[in-house]
């Protein structure tokens, strides 16, 4: 692998010819970032640091900042920028900003530290991220990021968080996924809980300093574009009903990710996509929406019941190894009764050099492979076909602990893995430390998100997104551990050293609530929660989101194909006529309504959904968390198309009965040279 320093391009700008998509969208004109830094990769980020304007103390106290989401990113930022003077408002739909889901995150946070000196740097950690996402994100953001997480460590140590320590008291790392060094910090199986009280914390005291205020159980339903500006957004007080107007001068999303639209994932029930997808239908554009993150340790599906998945941390491929049964008619044997010679470690197998580590995307396709060739494990779990046929199927594979038991004792795994443990028994009523985990892949995460440049700014001027509601960092896969990574770097060092530069213009003009751009969107915001009241119908919004995200996994999980998309398109516009036709709603507006609360989101989710196959439909290529099954190698693996695909699809709302119109921004590398990923 050669050191490349960024000043040479290595890829030509792609052109594609093939055109699933035909009939379901418009070609918009080319896309550009127009702050991307140039010159020698490692020097970009420090010099863009000092090229951005400053604002001075006097004037930060006269700038007024809303921040959406009190998550690592969004939390990071509000504590980062009252830290420094800004009039900062924070929101969160949850009781306290704790509760944002963040701190869900069980695994760790990568940074390049090189504590084991073992091979790792900045670079290694720039190089592992760009091709762990299969060579869909941009450079500059990587680099950058990878430059900026030793700074996290360091920031986080200070701030009190309980990273493990080794004997000897030093900050203890392990390895994650796609790697094959360790440089992934780690509390128990607590990390974001962790990291999120310390940056709480942080947030609350500026709170008490008086530069925060906080605005909790207030749903973002609306964003305010003044005069071609993003100046503030409408909430919902979600205990009361009051509707209000915010204003200021820039505002941040930090609202996290979609992956709720598939209704089963690991998210929190509560994270959705309407702060986003507010922005993106006042023009701000939706990249690459169908990169999603399946997670290859979940707790499987056990029926139809489930309204959400549980995940189990990615680190548990430290230790545990990961097998089916040789032989399908031994699927429903004690695992411990199945001898050594009669399993099949198939990831140790097939992917020898990193076997259970392998990156999230494949060892997720690896455990449908197995499953689907009725190796799998647990329950038959109904399922229907493109064709509609139902059949029932074993979602499940093993990941066994008696060898990391045997080699540490059982006191040894606690320490590591007790709470992980604890929570895996109290679930499914059975003792891991006995008996081997049963595991399969879930959603967990999207790499698609609102479309920013370098400085974390949409193409909506004074809109900045920053941690999981952007698209920047992670390209097609996100390794793990680096989601924690990206929100604390673009809360704590990205965000604010890149909004100043737009916030020297000010102090801006004020604007109050009477602007006739403000009077449209509360107005907007208004008559949709009426709307949604008055269709009386006889379907819940949950029925709604339920055949939504039987329709997304079916056709655009983990295998698409064009003529599933195509059909998928076809059932959600559907969908979406009955449900302005069928909602029902109860109650009233003025009052804790959820039901009033879960409409607005799976509306805003069944046109999330849509988008999500027309941009699978179009990137006839398998990359990452997408696979289409017309693109693959012999063996199985994903194949890419660099000629053609070569580039961040940036997607414009259409209007209500337009087509999306599609905006390509080329990925050209001056740091890396793209290749097909090997892990083997």
């Amino acid at each position: 692998m050669a050191l490349l320093d960024g000043t040479t391009q290595t890829n030509q700008p792609p052109v594609q010819v093939s055109d699933d998509a035909a009939g379901y969208y418009t070609l918009g004109a080319p896309l550009v970032d127009p702050v991307a830094p140039t010159g020698p990769i490692k020097d970009r980020w420090t010099n863009r640091k000092f090229e951005n304007r400053l604002v001075n103390p006097a004037n930060r106290r006269k700038l007024d900042i809303i921040i959406v989401g009190t998550g690592l990113a969004g939390g990071a930022a509000a504590a980062t920028l009252g830290e420094a003077g800004y009039n900062v408002k924070s929101f969160c739909y949850q009781d306290s900003p704790r509760r944002a889901h963040s701190i869900a995150a069980q695994g760790g946070i990568n940074a390049a530290k090189n504590y084991k000196e073992d091979g790792d740097s900045v670079h290694r950690l720039f190089y592992d991220t760009v091709k762990g996402g299969d060579y869909r994100a941009r450079e500059n953001n990587v680099y950058r990021l990878a430059e900026v997480s030793a700074n996290i460590i360091d920031q986080c140590v200070a701030q009190g968080v309980p990273f493990a320590r080794e004997y000897g008291g030093l900050l203890d790392n392990r390895s994650f996924g796609g790697v094959q060094v360790s440089r992934t910090f780690y509390a128990r199986g607590q990390t974001g809980q962790q990291l999120l009280i310390g940056a709480y914390q942080a947030m609350e005291r500026q709170v008490a300093a008086g530069t925060v205020e906080q605005f909790t159980r207030h749903e973002m339903l609306e964003l305010i574009v003044a005069d071609g500006k993003a100046r503030g957004i409408i909430a919902r007080d979600l205990v009361t009903g009051e509707v209000s107007t915010h204003l200021a001068d820039v505002v941040v999303l930090a609202s996290g990710g979609y992956g709720n639209v598939f209704y089963l994932s690991t998210n929190a029930m509560g994270s959705n996509v309407t702060a986003a997808w507010r922005a993106h239908r006042k023009g701000a554009y939706m990249a690459n929406p169908c990169y999603t993150q399946i997670h290859p340790t979940c707790i499987p599906v056990s029926g139809d019941h489930q309204s959400k998945l549980t995940l189990m941390s990615e680190s548990l491929r430290n230790d545990g190894r990961i097998w089916v049964p040789k032989n399908p008619e031994d699927a429903e044997k004690d695992p411990r009764d199945i001898p050594e010679e009669d399993r099949d470690y198939y990831l140790e197998r097939i992917y020898p050099a990193f076997g259970n580590l392998v990156p999230r995307d494949i060892a997720s396709r690896a455990a449908k492979y197995q499953c689907d060739a009725g190796k799998g494990v647990g329950p038959a779990v109904r399922e229907v076909d493109e064709e509609g046929n139902e059949k029932f199927v074993r979602r499940g594979v093993y990941l066994d602990f008696a060898e990391a038991i045997e080699r540490f004792g059982l006191d040894g795994v606690k320490e590591k893995y007790d709470n992980l443990f604890d929570m895996y028994a109290r679930i499914t009523g059975e003792n891991p430390y006995e008996t081997p985990m049963r595991i399969y892949p879930a959603v967990h995460y999207v790499m698609g998100g609102l479309w920013v440049d370098y400085h974390l700014q949409s193409n909506v001027e004074g809109l900045f997104v920053t941690g999981e509601a952007n698209f920047s960092d992670h390209g097609a896969n996100r390794l793990g551990a680096s989601a924690l990574m990206q929100g604390l770097a673009d809360g704590y060092f990205v965000l604010p050293n890149t909004i100043r530069d737009y916030l020297a213009d000010g102090p801006f003009e004020k604007i109050d609530e009477s602007h006739p751009d403000v009077v449209a969107a509360r107005t907007e915001t208004e008559e949709r929660i009426n709307k949604f009241l008055s269709i009386g119908g006889t379907r819940s919004a949950d029925s709604f989101h339920k055949e939504l995200g039987r329709i997304m996994w079916e056709y655009c999980g983990m295998e698409r194909t064009e003529t599933g998309l195509k059909k998928a398109i076809g059932l959600i516009q559907d969908l979406k006529k009955e449900f302005w036709s069928n909602l029902k709603v109860l109650g009233t507006a003025d009052t804790l309504n959820q039901s009033l609360e879960k409409a607005g989101r799976v509306a805003d989710f069944i046109e999330l959904g849509e988008l999500m196959c027309i941009d699978a439909l179009n990137r006839r290529e398998s990359c990452g968390g997408h696979f289409r099954a017309e693109s693959q190698t012999e063996d199985g693996e994903a194949l890419r198309h660099d000629d053609e695909f070569a580039y961040v699809a940036a997607w414009e709302f259409g209007g209500e009965d337009g087509q999306p119109v599609l905006h390509k921004e080329d990925l050209i590398y001056t740091a890396i040279e793209m290749k097909q990923r090997s892990y083997k």
